[in-house]
C-alpha cells in the first residue's frame, strides 16, 4: 500500500471505512496519541473500549496474542482495534525467529479479520529490512511529521481542543520557538491557554512565556559551534541542562538548524532575509539570521554534522547509559577541526 501522511489517515478515518492494519512510523507522542483517539472515537463504542481496545508490545512478544486477539470477534463491538508498538524490536531478532514471525504476520495481513484493525507502531523502521518491506505491501504506512506550515495549523487545532484560541502569527511563531515539535507545541499551550485565560492568545504572549526563555538558544549554540570552541560548547551545553533542556531535545533542534544552514548555503548569493523566508519555510526574522549563520560553516563541516547528530540521535533513543558522554563526545565532534577530522 502507498504510504502517507497524517493528514491522509485523519481523512480515511473520517470516511468512516476501517482500515485493516495500518504501521505508525514515528517518535512524537502528540501525533501518536492523536491517530489512537481518531481510531478509537471513530471505531469503538465508549461503553466496548475495554473489551474492544488493546495495546500490546512487539518487544515482549505480544505479536502473538494480537494475532490470537484480532482473529477472535469482540464482545459488544462491531469493530476493535489492536495497537502493537515497540515493532522495531522485531528487526533486532536473530534470523530464525525472525523468519517465524514474518511468516505468521505475513499469513494474517494477506487475510486479515474484518472487524479488525492491527496498528502497529515504531519510532523508526529499516526499509532495507523484512519489516518496513512486509508493511509497506500489507498496511497504510503512515510518517507521524507534518510541515512546518501544516504544524501551524496543527497549533490553531490544538488550542482549541484545550479550549482556548490562538492567533495565526502567535501559532507560527511557536512552531518555531520548539522546533516545530508537536507534544512541546501542547505543552506549551497549556500554559499560554491559561496565561491568556478569556482571550485569545497573541503574538506578545508567545513572547513573554515561550520565546524569551528561548529565543536563538539553538542560534547561539551553532555560534559557538562554529567557532569550534570546544570548552565553551561544553559550557553553553551546560547551561541548557540547568534550564531544564533534555540532550535528545537539543540534539534535535541542532539537527533541524543543521539542515536549515545547508539549504541555506544552496540559496543564490544576495537573497535578503524574505526570499529567504519564503525558501527555507521559516519568519523572516531567523531567516536573516540563518543566511548570517550559513556563512560560518563550510558545507562538508555541515554535512559532517549532520551525520554526527543523527548518530547521537541513535544512541539517545536507543537508550544511551550515559547521555552526557553521548553528549560530550558529539561537541568533540563538531568543534574537530577539518584537519583532525580527515585524521581521524
Amino acid at each position: 500500500m502507498p504510504r502517507g501522511m497524517l493528514e491522509n489517515l485523519m481523512q480515511s478515518i473520517a470516511k468512516g471505512k476501517p482500515i485493516p492494519a495500518i504501521a505508525l512510523v514515528g517518535s512524537d507522542p502528540y501525533l501518536r496519541d492523536r491517530c489512537r483517539k481518531a481510531l478509537i472515537d471513530k471505531f469503538v463504542p465508549e461503553a466496548a473500549r475495554d473489551w474492544a481496545v488493546a495495546k500490546l508490545s512487539a518487544a515482549s512478544g505480544g505479536w502473538e496474542e494480537m494475532l490470537e486477539r484480532a482473529q477472535t470477534v469482540p464482545m459488544l463491538s462491531p469493530h476493535q482495534i489492536i495497537f502493537l508498538d515497540r515493532m522495531e524490536a522485531l528487526e533486532r531478532l536473530g534470523e530464525e525467529s525472525s523468519e517465524g514471525i514474518a511468516e505468521a504476520l505475513k499469513a494474517y495481513l494477506k487475510d486479515p479479520a474484518p472487524f479488525s484493525t492491527v496498528v502497529f507502531e515504531a519510532e523508526s523502521l529499516d526499509g532495507r529490512r523484512w519489516l518496513s518491506k512486509l508493511l509497506d505491501v500489507h498496511a497504510l504506512v503512515v510518517e507521524l511529521s507534518t510541515g512546518r506550515q501544516n504544524m501551524a495549523a496543527f497549533a490553531v487545532e490544538m488550542a482549541g481542543e484545550l479550549g482556548a484560541e490562538i492567533d495565526p502569527a502567535a501559532a507560527a511563531e511557536l512552531v518555531e520557538a520548539v522546533n516545530g515539535e508537536p507534544a512541546r507545541i501542547r505543552l506549551e499551550l497549556q500554559k499560554l491557554s491559561l496565561y491568556a485565560t478569556g482571550r485569545k492568545i497573541e503574538a506578545a504572549d508567545v513572547e513573554a512565556l515561550v520565546v524569551s526563555a528561548k529565543k536563538y538558544t539553538v542560534w547561539r549554540f551553532t555560534e559557538v559551534l562554529a567557532a569550534r570552541d570546544r570548552r565553551a560548547s561544553l559550557e553553553f551545553f551546560d547551561s541548557l541542562l540547568r534550564e531544564g533542556e533534555q540532550p535528545a531535545g537539543i540534539v534535535g533542534a541542532l539537527a533541524w538548524m543543521y539542515r536549515k544552514l545547508i539549504e541555506a548555503t544552496e540559496l543564490p548569493p544576495g537573497t535578503n532575509q524574505f526570499q529567504a523566508a519564503r525558501d527555507l519555510n521559516m519568519r523572516p526574522e531567523s531567516a536573516g539570521i540563518a543566511l548570517a549563520q550559513a556563512r560560518k560553516f563550510a558545507r562538508e563541516q555541515l554535512l559532517q554534522g549532520i551525520v554526527a547528530l543523527g548518530e547521537a540521535d541513535s544512541a539517545l533513543k536507543s537508550g544511551s547509559p550515559n547521555p552526557r558522554a553521548t553528549m560530550e563526545f558529539l561537541i568533540a565532534r563538531l568543534t574537530t577541526t577539518p584537519a583532525k577530522a580527515a585524521t581521524s
